[in-house]
């Protein structure tokens, strides 16, 4: 049997594990390891040795990957960021600075035809920038938001839409899960690939508030007008955001100027949000024993899709089928961009059916390889920032793939918080911030420098 078949047996095999509901982890897991003993018995087999011999070959090394690739995983220094911002972003939940950003949104927007929507894709941008999470940006942020746009009558439609897809911009706007573990996945910077979520996230939040604006002019009942708050409460307001102003600006800003990297960043954006949460007195021992429980296990979940990640991977370029879809693909006469965009066709289609991380480790090792034999006007020696680029790309593909159906696991997000509304009119609402992410995609592909351009201004 040829390493390309066992390769493609094997992606049928982790496919039919998932769609059974398998853990993505372990089916990564399973699949790498029993992958790589068959792919390696029959290497030796081609070889000439004998099946007892090469059965046990295959077994000793997949064992040897199993061992050697966790413990690689576990020990990985710059993982230590995920643990830290997620921490950070359940202690900001705890501390009240979620409600803060949305009422200083509100106070600012909510006056507006649409503004309460509005306010709510504001204010998960800035929950995103304290947790990047976008499960957390939308179930936070829902329950402030949904109550209020209930409270004015507003569409339900629009009101769940809008913190369904708020809720994504936590996989985009730094500190981005989905760019964390891109970054592990392809040896890039994190900080960088930070940096260049920074001004694409900017201008989605701004699409999406231009995409409400587009639905209440066509229908201004669908987002009336909230009650205008006076100049004193705004100021309020704003005095009140003024810590998560000042956590984001010392994380980010001390990791743009070089004066952190990520890791550090990440400890000392948690113990200020900790600083706050204890100034408040919110910080109770029930409440740090949620806090605990749910970042070990948010972590957890995270570090075992990365040990299986770690555990694939090898499986794929033993069997060389990676190397086979690049000559597949450039020697199409479509052109670079004809096969980005074939690529992001692909990612669209699969984020009807699995979650954004899974998706993401479990196509980077296939499509990496593609990507790095293309050009797209790069610089051959820019092709770190090409690599940057093209993750930005991926992980907004990704967030187009959280609110799609029929899986778009922000919608049952937002279902759980409105259990009275119909999954079809979530769905309804979330396709005008479904076109703004395109647009976004378009965006980025004519001018990649929305993306590169501050990565290239760091400092260090």
């Amino acid at each position: 049997m040829s390493m390309t078949l066992i390769g493609i047996f094997g992606l049928l095999a982790l496919f039919g594990l998932l769609a059974l509901r398998f853990p993505v982890a372990l089916s990564m897991i399973l699949v790498g390891v029993g992958g790589t003993i068959i792919a390696t018995a029959n290497k030796f087999l081609l070889l000439g040795m004998s099946s007892d011999q090469a059965w046990a070959r295959g077994i000793k090394t997949a064992m040897s990957n199993l061992s050697g690739e966790t413990f690689e995983a576990a020990s990985n220094y710059n993982l230590l960021v995920i643990p830290m911002f997620v921490l950070m972003g359940n202690l900001a939940g705890v501390s009240g600075m979620s409600a803060d950003l949305f009422t200083a949104a509100y106070r600012w927007m909510g006056h507006l035809k649409g503004g309460l929507a509005s306010a709510t894709i504001a204010a998960c941008a800035g929950f995103a920038a304290l947790s990047g999470s976008s499960l957390a940006a939308a179930l936070t942020m829902g329950r402030v938001a949904l109550p209020e746009m209930k409270r004015f009558n507003y569409a339900d439609s629009l009101a769940t839409g809008s913190v369904a897809a708020g809720g994504t911009l936590g996989f985009l706007i730094p500190p981005s899960g989905g760019m964390i573990i891109y970054a592990v996945l392809t040896e890039q910077s994190i900080g960088r690939l930070f940096m260049a979520g920074i001004i694409p996230g900017i201008a989605l939040t701004l699409l999406f508030i231009g995409a409400i604006y587009a639905v209440v002019l066509r229908k201004p009942e669908a987002g009336a007008p909230g009650e205008k708050a006076s100049w004193e409460e705004r100021r309020a307001a704003l005095l009140a955001a003024l810590p998560f102003v000042t956590v984001v600006g010392i994380t980010i800003g001390g990791m743009y100027t070089g004066f952190f990297t990520p890791v550090e960043a990440s400890s000392v954006g948690a113990f200020l949000t900790l600083l706050v949460a204890i100034a408040r007195r919110s910080l109770s021992y029930r409440a740090a024993r949620e806090v605990i429980l749910q970042t070990v296990k948010a972590s957890a979940t995270v570090f075992l899709i990365i040990v299986g990640a770690y555990i694939f991977i090898p499986f794929m370029s033993l069997t060389e089928l990676p190397g086979q879809l690049v000559t597949l693909l450039t020697s199409l006469p479509i052109g670079d961009y004809g096969i980005l965009l074939v690529i992001i066709l692909i990612y669209m289609f699969l984020g009807m059916f699995l979650e954004g991380i899974a998706m993401l480790v479990l196509t980077i090792p296939v499509v990496l390889p593609i990507i790095a034999a293309l050009e797209f006007g790069f610089d051959p020696a820019m092709a770190d920032m090409k690599m940057i680029w093209f993750g930005v790309l991926v992980v907004i593909v990704l967030e187009m793939g959280m609110i799609s159906p029929p899986v778009g696991i922000n919608v049952f997000v937002v279902k759980s918080i409105a259990p009275k509304v119909a999954m079809n009119t979530i769905f309804r609402g979330i396709w005008p911030f479904w076109f703004a992410m395109a647009l976004m995609l378009l965006l980025l592909t004519i001018f990649p420098q929305i993306a590169v351009w501050l990565p290239q201004t760091m400092i260090g």
